[in-house]
Formats: C-alpha cells, sequence, structure tokens
C-alpha cells in the first residue's frame, strides 16, 4: 500500500517495533520505494535502511520497520502486510468493575462509584493505580508510625510528648499530617468531590468528609484554640488534636485499596491464562518446503503451518498432513486427547501431543475459538447479576443515610456527650462516615461473578452474562436434544439380517451401493460399515430419494430399495417377514431400514448413534441436583424410549422438529418449570432464546451463539454438570459476601455512632473504624476468590 500524502505521521520507535517519527516525504513514483512493512514512500540511497530478500532489494523508513522485516522477510516481501487487520491492543478500552456501562478510551476513575476503571480485557501490564497508590500508602504508613508514637507512646511506656513538650508536639503533628492529607489522599478528595458533582454519593464522598473534618477540626485545634471552651483545653492551653487518626486512616484506606486492586488484577488471571495458551509465533511451511517461525500475528488465512509435538496449535486451521492427538482439556475440559487426521479442524491454544501435523489456517486473529472465548469471558466480568440490583438500590440510599447519621451522632454527643463534647461529636461522626464505606457492598457481586466466568472457562464453561449464571443456578427443568447431545451424533451400522434366499453380504453391498448416492448421515454409517467389513460396493443408477422415506435405485441392473415400512408399502412390498425383528432392534434404540432386491424383502439393516461414555453419570448427576430431565428429539417414540429408559430420562418428546422444540419450552414454562435447554444452537436457536438459560453445546461456529446464556465447548451433558455446580457455587458466593457486608454496615454504624458507650463505656477510635472498613472489602474479595479452587 502506497501512503498518498505529503506528510505521514509515524508514531516513534516503539517496543513493538513499530516506526515513529513525523517526517515528509517525496511522492511514489519521484524515486520513492514503498516500505514493505508501514506502506510509507522512502528514497532510496547509500544511507538509506535496506535489506536484500529473494533477489529482491526491500528500503525501510526507520530501524523498526527493519527490523520487524527481518523477524519475517517472506510475509512482507508477499506484501501481506496489508491483509492483516490491526487489532486494537488488548486493554485499549477500561471500565468500571462495579457500572459495566462506564465505558472509556483511557484509564480513569468511575464517575458514579469514583472506583478505578480496569482494562476490559486483562493485559499482563502493571495496573498505574496499583503503583500509584503502593507508593502513597507506604509514604502515609512511614508518617503514621510517629504520629501514632507522639500521641499514644505514653501508653507503651514512651512519653515523648513530656519530652519534647506538648506545643511542640502539636506542631510537629501538623507538619507531618499535613504532606499526607492535601498530597498523599488528594485522588480521595479528587473522587469524593466528583461524587457530589456529578451527584452519585459513594465511599470516596464518606472517606473524604470524615478525613476533611479530622484535619479541619485539628487544624483550628492547632492555631485558634481560642476558640474552644476552657473545657475542651489540655495541658499548656492546647486543644486535642485528630492529625494521627486523619494519617492513620488514609494509610488504612491505601492499604485496603492496595489489597483490593491486586485481588481485582488476579480474578483476571484465568483471562491472561486464556490468551496465553496461544503461542507467540508459528512455524510457517513455504512453498518451497522450507520452514521458519514467524510471529503470529503475521499469520494469514490460508497459511501453511507446521505442528510440532508437544506445540501449541497456533490458529484455528484443518489438518492437511499427519496425525496426532490434540488434547483440548484447557479450552473443553476433557482430559481424553482427541485424535486428528487429515480433514480434521483444530482448535488455537490446543496442544499436540505426539505426531507432527501439516495445517491450513482456516481463522486468525479475533476470528480464532479462543479469541472469541476470551471475549466471552470479558464480557461476562462486565454483565450484572439480577441480585446485584439489590446491593445497587441500597447504595443508593445508603450513603445520604450515613451522613445523615454522622450528622444525627454529632449533634447528639454535642447535647448531651460528657465533656469535652465536641471532640467526642467529631470522633463519633468521623468514626460513621469511615466505618459506613460501601465498598464491600459494591463489590460484593461483580468480584464474584468476574471470578466465575475465569473459573468456567477454564473447565470449558463459557458465561455470557451474569444472569445466565443466576438463573443457572436456579432452574429445576433440563430439556436436551438427543444426537450429538446424549448420543456422539455419529452414527454406526449395528446390524445386518438377512432374510432366506439371501446372504448378509448381498444385503450390505446392496444397501451401501445404493446409499453412496444419498446425503443421509444414516447412509454414512451404512457405506463405513461395509469397508469396514470389507464387502464390495457396485455402481448406482437411477437413484432416487423419497422425502421422509428412503432410497430407490439399480445396482448392477437388480432393482434396490432401502428404507421404512411406509416405502416398502408404496411399493408394495410385504414387510411381515421382518417386522418382528426390526421392532426388536427398535426397542434396543436403533434404527431399522427394509431392503428390497428386485420387489421381494432381503432383509434389514440397522444403524444406531452410540450413547456418550459420559452421559449416563452426567444425568444420574442431574437427578441428584434436583433437575428434571426432558428429551426432545426427531426419533420415532419406541427408539427414543429405548434410549431413555436405558438412561433413566423422566420424559421424552419423539417426533419433535426443530421449531417445536420452542413451543415445548413454551408449554413447561406455561406450568411454572424454569427451564435450561441445551441444543447445537443452530436449528435449536428459537427454543435456546424461549428458555430462562440457553445452554449452546460444541465447538467452533457454535461458540458464541448469540441464542445461548451459556456455551459448552466439550459438546456433552458432564458440561452442564459443570455448569450447575459453578452456577450454585457463585451464587452462593454472592449471598455471602452480601451478607458480609449488609451486616458489617449494620453492626459497624451504630458502635460508631457511640449507642454502646452508655451501656459500656465503648466508643470507637476513628482509625480503628477505618481498619474495618478496610477490611471489610478484603473480607468479600477472599471469599470471591475462593471460587478459583472450585472442583468442577
Amino acid at each position: 500500500m502506497t501512503q498518498d500524502a505529503h506528510t505521514h505521521h509515524h508514531h516513534g520507535d516503539h517496543a513493538d517495533g513499530s516506526c515513529g517519527h513525523t517526517q515528509t516525504h517525496a511522492e511514489p513514483g519521484e524515486g520513492g520505494v514503498t516500505d514493505p512493512v508501514c506502506g510509507m514512500s522512502v528514497t532510496p540511497g547509500p544511507q538509506a535502511r535496506s535489506r536484500d530478500y529473494d533477489s529482491q532489494t526491500f528500503y525501510f523508513c526507520s530501524h523498526g520497520c527493519q527490523t520487524k522485516f527481518d523477524a519475517d522477510p517472506y510475509f512482507y516481501a508477499s506484501g501481506n502486510a496489508g491483509k492483516v487487520e490491526k487489532a486494537a491492543a488488548p486493554g485499549s478500552q477500561w471500565t468500571c468493575p462495579m457500572h459495566p456501562e462506564i465505558v472509556r478510551d483511557e484509564p480513569g476513575s468511575c464517575p458514579i462509584c469514583g472506583m478505578a476503571l480496569e482494562p476490559m480485557v486483562p493485559t499482563d501490564e502493571p495496573s498505574e493505580e496499583l503503583t500509584d497508590f503502593t507508593r502513597r500508602m507506604w509514604i502515609s504508613s512511614v508518617a503514621a508510625v510517629p504520629l501514632v508514637i507522639l500521641t499514644m507512646g505514653e501508653t507503651f511506656g514512651l512519653p515523648v510528648r513530656d519530652w519534647i513538650g506538648h506545643q511542640f508536639s502539636v506542631y510537629l503533628e501538623f507538619v507531618l499530617a499535613t504532606p499526607i492529607v492535601l498530597w498523599a489522599a488528594l485522588p480521595f478528595f479528587q473522587r469524593g468531590v466528583s461524587s457530589i458533582v456529578n451527584r452519585s454519593p459513594n465511599m470516596w464522598t464518606l472517606i473524604s468528609l470524615g478525613v476533611g473534618a479530622a484535619y479541619l477540626y485539628s487544624l483550628v485545634a492547632t492555631f485558634l484554640p481560642g476558640v474552644f471552651p476552657d473545657q475542651y483545653r489540655m495541658t499548656g492551653g492546647m486543644v486535642g488534636t485528630y492529625f494521627e487518626a486523619a494519617v492513620v486512616i488514609i494509610a488504612l484506606v491505601f492499604v485496603g485499596q492496595v489489597l483490593e486492586l491486586r485481588a481485582r488484577e488476579r480474578t483476571g488471571d484465568a483471562i491472561k491464562a486464556l490468551m496465553d495458551l496461544a503461542p507467540k509465533t508459528a512455524r510457517r511451511i513455504l512453498p518451497d518446503g522450507s520452514e521458519y517461525d514467524a510471529p503470529l500475528e503475521n499469520i494469514v488465512a490460508g497459511d501453511l503451518l507446521r505442528v510440532r509435538p508437544g506445540d501449541s496449535v497456533p490458529v484455528d486451521g484443518e489438518v492437511v498432513e499427519g496425525r496426532s492427538a490434540i488434547d483440548e482439556s484447557m479450552i473443553t475440559g476433557e482430559s481424553v486427547p482427541i485424535e486428528k487426521t487429515e480433514g480434521d479442524r483444530v482448535t488455537g491454544g490446543t496442544i499436540n501431543k505426539n505426531g507432527t501435523l501439516a495445517i491450513r489456517a482456516t481463522d486468525v486473529g479475533a476470528d480464532t475459538v479462543l479469541a472469541q472465548i476470551v471475549e466471552m469471558v470479558a464480557g461476562a466480568r462486565r454483565s450484572k447479576a439480577p441480585i446485584q440490583g439489590l446491593a445497587d438500590r441500597v447504595s443508593e440510599v445508603f450513603v445520604p443515610t450515613v451522613v445523615v447519621i454522622a450528622i444525627v451522632s454529632f449533634v447528639t454527643w454535642l447535647v448531651v456527650g460528657p465533656d469535652p463534647a465536641f471532640v467526642f461529636a467529631i470522633a463519633a461522626a468521623v468514626s460513621v462516615l469511615i466505618i459506613a464505606c460501601p465498598c464491600a457492598l459494591g463489590l460484593a457481586t461483580p468480584i464474584s461473578i468476574t471470578t466465575a466466568a475465569g473459573r468456567g472457562a477454564q473447565a470449558g464453561v463459557l458465561i455470557k452474562d451474569a444472569e445466565a449464571l443466576e438463573r443457572m443456578a436456579r432452574v429445576d427443568t433440563l430439556v436436551v436434544d438427543k444426537t450429538g447431545t446424549l448420543t456422539e451424533g455419529k452414527p454406526k451400522l449395528t446390524d445386518v439380517v438377512a432374510l432366506a434366499g439371501f446372504s448378509q453380504e448381498e444385503v450390505l453391498a446392496n444397501a451401501a451401493a445404493l446409499e453412496r448416492g444419498s446425503e443421509h448421515p444414516l447412509a454414512d454409517a451404512i457405506i463405513e460399515g461395509a469397508r469396514h467389513r470389507g464387502v464390495p460396493m457396485a455402481k448406482t443408477s437411477d437413484f432416487e430419494a423419497v422425502t421422509g422415506k428412503g432410497v430407490t435405485g439399480k445396482v448392477e441392473e437388480r432393482e434396490v430399495a432401502l428404507g421404512n415400512a411406509a416405502l416398502m408399502q408404496a411399493l408394495g412390498i410385504d414387510t411381515a417377514a421382518a417386522d418382528d425383528q426390526a421392532d426388536a432392534l427398535r426397542t434396543e434404540g436403533k434404527t431399522a431400514m427394509y431392503i428390497a432386491l428386485d420387489g421381494q424383502l432381503a432383509g434389514l439393516v440397522a444403524v444406531a448413534d452410540p450413547i456418550k461414555e459420559t452421559t449416563e453419570a452426567a444425568i444420574r448427576e442431574l437427578h441428584r441436583q434436583g433437575l428434571r430431565v426432558i428429551m426432545a428429539t426427531g426419533d420415532n417414540q419406541r427408539t427414543a424410549e429405548a434410549v431413555a429408559s436405558r438412561l433413566g430420562i423422566d420424559e421424552v418428546r419423539a417426533g419433535v422438529l426443530p421449531e417445536d422444540k420452542k413451543t415445548l419450552v413454551d408449554e413447561l414454562r406455561a406450568k411454572g418449570a424454569r427451564i435450561a435447554m441445551a441444543g447445537d444452537g443452530v436449528n435449536d436457536a428459537p427454543a435456546l432464546a424461549a428458555a430462562d438459560v440457553g445452554i449452546a453445546m460444541g465447538t467452533g461456529a457454535d461458540v458464541a451463539v448469540e441464542s445461548a446464556g451459556l456455551t459448552l465447548l466439550g459438546g456433552d451433558l458432564s458440561g452442564i454438570v459443570r455448569a450447575r455446580v459453578l452456577a450454585k457455587a457463585t451464587l452462593r458466593n454472592i449471598k455471602q459476601n452480601l451478607f458480609f457486608a449488609f451486616i458489617y454496615n449494620a453492626a459497624g454504624v451504630p458502635i460508631a455512632a457511640g449507642v454502646l458507650y452508655p451501656v459500656f463505656g465503648l466508643l470507637l477510635s476513628p482509625m480503628i473504624a477505618a481498619a474495618a472498613m478496610s477490611l471489610s472489602s478484603v473480607s468479600v474479595i477472599t471469599n470471591a476468590l475462593r471460587l478459583r479452587r472450585l472442583k468442577l
């Protein structure tokens, strides 16, 4: 691609190798050539950066572009640079963990709650706020130690005030506290002011009011002690101050914030682990057969890649050569490696176990299954669960209520408190403001959802949004499709029955020869079965498919018909000789087909879709969890009931067309059932959308099925068991968090206001209130992080 303009903005030689300065360039054509990396025009000359490759000379505008070219010359020399869409860097947008509707293009604070915004997709970059708050925490803590010694030293046998004098002690406290309040606590005050301006009072409103009140009171007491009545004065005419309380509160709030920010970073660990599954390079095979490691971002659809034993598969693709077992456990949660041969699809991020494969890249960049999983998990972190509405409604009235309680406490102590009443009043009001911070309340739900979304992704359970997870915990009925969900979805030939006068080989050879013209999945099973048994297949002519009945045609001049009883009846062929055997086969869950040769019934072929090994145990576990399981299938009643009775399924709906499944879901919901519907996400989309929770089964294109709230990467019922366990554990965890937050505030505020003082003489120090407030947030986060160790 050529650049049109005389000026072209470039971004400096960055760490990523991009070039970056603003330069003026000649028009291409005035002796200029195009930089193959960035497309800028470069004037060739002895001073110009250049590199020879494949008998061509390439020129570069900067060292960064030349470095990129050197890493992958074939890619740039082929003119592929323009084909690669440069996706926005992960984390290029920021959102609030408590208010996902807030999205910004740069880091900052949430205008609603004042919390630090975090990247929408976690990155390995250190959090700027964590770095800044850690520095402020250490400086505040260093200042807090001498302040505590100055004010409380006598209690520990260090009467420092007596040694240096009370007057000097107060001035020293002022000197130590002022930089902490005016510099270290500046982010608190900025967020507090912002909360009032945005009319969304939050924890920072309370902290800034509390710290501000303690500091301003101390300032007046230090420099204008004359405004206080005599009973407030201590030795030397000084009035008691709260400088140390203000600084210790600031230090403790920073401790809580740093612990919280670190824990919040850990909730994104699962996403980072998923992102790290894709290797940084891919081994490209060139047309001449040579190979080299190319940067992953330079791989385009159609590239031929080598995957060696032990390597991660770099992108989604199709095997074109080789045979190997692929470990897909990190994406599907299934531990058994899957055999892959020519024509099979492979998923980026899975691990090649033993053989060597050559694959053709089909989906790269943001189109890969892994990229879609990361986006889905990141999306779940940003969604709100209905239970969060309770916390939101409480938070809306909570802060104004706390301010009113603080004012009432202040006035009450002032009027009826013992001397010095004003000092007691300030202490009570500041303690109420500090201890009541609703931070833990706001974090209770999002922190659990975030952790659960990451844990689910590791076990092959993708959560589209928090609401789906909450609903999954409450469902009582599961509707499942048979084919591909309960069964393998790959029918196999099980029985060949020959009537008198015909041989089994003759029956199978004619059935397989005829089915070669059919596209029906059962046809594949018959052909594969004949191949496996070494039965030869002759040529077919006059092939005709009779909808809903079967197929007819000529095999080496013999008239052959294969299908159900309705087809035989239409052809005037009596099936009585084989009806009992056909019924017996159907009772075993098999699909039996009649075959007629030259107008005479010759026998039966039976095909069955084997039940997955995990299905029976999964249904037992779902029953144990209290779920009613209903199977909806297009199969005939007898085959469906055979499968259902073997698996212990509660109810069977047979002969159901895809459009009937939505009607079934609506009918069950009308009876008050809470329904999870599991399907393949394509023809089941209306039913998935109608259910309380839609569960899309399978990998590949189904990974981001819009109509499903949950997606299971392993297409079997054990994934539903895992999803249900995760959902129930998450809802339980959220309730525990909300309980911790509510009970803590319900108990803490009255104690801080001084209700225990008349009986026990107990009044909470503002410093203890600050420690308790930080501890509540940390306890909520620690509880949520337990979900990371949940056994699924």
